[in-house]
C-alpha cells in the first residue's frame, strides 16, 4: 500500500464531498482511500458552518426553528444537495422493488418519483424538527448537534468505502472509492470519532452524543447492506444516502436524549 500524502487526501475529501473552491489533483485509489478516512474533517468544518449559521440567527433574535432550518441548510448548501439527490434516488431504486439493474437504471434518471419526494419531506422536516428542539433546549445542544450530524455523515462515508464493500457500477463516485479503506482503519476512525465526540460533548455538557453516533452508524449500516442485496454494491447515490440517513438518525437521537 503506497503512502499518500495528507494534502492530497485532503483535496480529495473536500473536493470531492463539498463545493469548496479545492482541486483535486489525485484521482488514483491512494487518494480515495486517503480522501476517505479523512472525511470526518469534512463533516467538522460542514458542521461547524451549520452550527455558526444557526448560531448567529439565534443572537439576531430568531427562532429555535429558523436557526434549525439554517443550519439544516448549510450541508444541502455547501454539497450541491448532492447527498439529498442521493438519498432521493436510492429511495427511489428500493422503493422500485425492480430487479438490481432496473433499479440501478432508475435512480441514474435525473427526475425524482414519488419515493423519493416523500423521503426527502420526511428527512428534511425531521432533521429540522429534531434541531429546533435542541436549539430550543440551548445554543449548545443545537450547536454540538450540527457539528455531530454533519461529521457522524462523512464518517459513515468512510465505513461505506471499507474493504470488502464492492461498486454495483464499473464507473461514477461510488467505483472510485468503493473498497478503499482498509477495514481496520475504519474501524479505528470510528472509535476514535466516538471517543472524541463523547469528550467534546461532556466537556461542553451534551449529553447523548456517544448514543447518538452509535446509533446513527447503525442505522447506516443496516442501510448499507440492504443497497448491497439490492443493487449488488454501492453507488455515489448509496453514499449521499447513508450519509443523510446517519444525519438524520443523530440528530434524532440527541434530540431524544434532552
Amino acid at each position: 500500500m503506497s503512502t499518500t500524502p495528507p494534502l492530497d487526501g485532503l483535496r480529495f475529501a473536500f473536493g470531492t464531498l463539498t463545493v469548496l473552491p479545492v482541486t483535486v489533483t489525485r484521482w488514483d485509489r491512494g487518494a480515495a482511500r486517503a480522501g476517505m478516512l479523512a472525511a470526518p474533517l469534512v463533516g467538522v468544518v460542514v458542521g461547524g458552518c451549520a452550527a455558526g449559521l444557526g448560531l448567529l440567527l439565534l443572537f439576531l433574535g430568531a427562532s429555535p426553528l429558523l436557526a434549525a432550518v439554517g443550519s439544516v441548510a448549510v450541508p444541502a448548501v455547501l454539497t450541491r444537495g448532492l447527498h439529498l439527490d442521493g438519498l432521493a434516488d436510492t429511495a427511489d431504486g428500493l422503493g422500485s422493488g425492480k430487479p438490481a439493474e432496473d433499479a440501478l437504471r432508475i435512480m441514474k434518471q435525473s427526475d425524482i418519483g414519488p419515493f423519493g419526494v416523500l423521503t426527502l419531506v420526511f428527512v428534511v422536516l425531521g432533521q429540522a424538527a429534531a434541531l429546533a428542539q435542541l436549539y430550543g433546549d440551548s445554543w449548545g445542544r443545537g450547536a454540538v448537534g450540527a457539528v455531530v450530524s454533519a461529521v457522524v455523515a462523512r464518517s459513515a462515508l468512510t465505513l461505506a468505502a471499507r474493504a470488502g464493500v464492492p461498486a454495483a457500477r464499473p464507473e461514477g463516485l461510488g467505483a472510485a472509492v468503493a473498497g478503499v479503506v482498509p477495514v481496520r482503519s475504519a474501524v479505528s476512525l470510528v472509535v476514535g470519532v466516538v471517543v472524541v465526540g463523547g469528550v467534546c460533548g461532556w466537556g461542553l455538557g451534551v449529553y447523548g452524543v456517544v448514543p447518538a453516533v452509535i446509533v446513527a452508524l447503525v442505522v447506516a449500516e443496516v442501510l448499507l447492506r440492504h443497497c448491497r442485496r439490492r443493487f449488488g454494491g454501492v453507488t455515489g447515490d448509496v453514499f449521499g444516502g447513508l450519509a443523510e440517513t446517519a444525519a438524520t438518525a443523530a440528530f434524532v437521537v440527541l434530540a431524544l436524549s434532552g
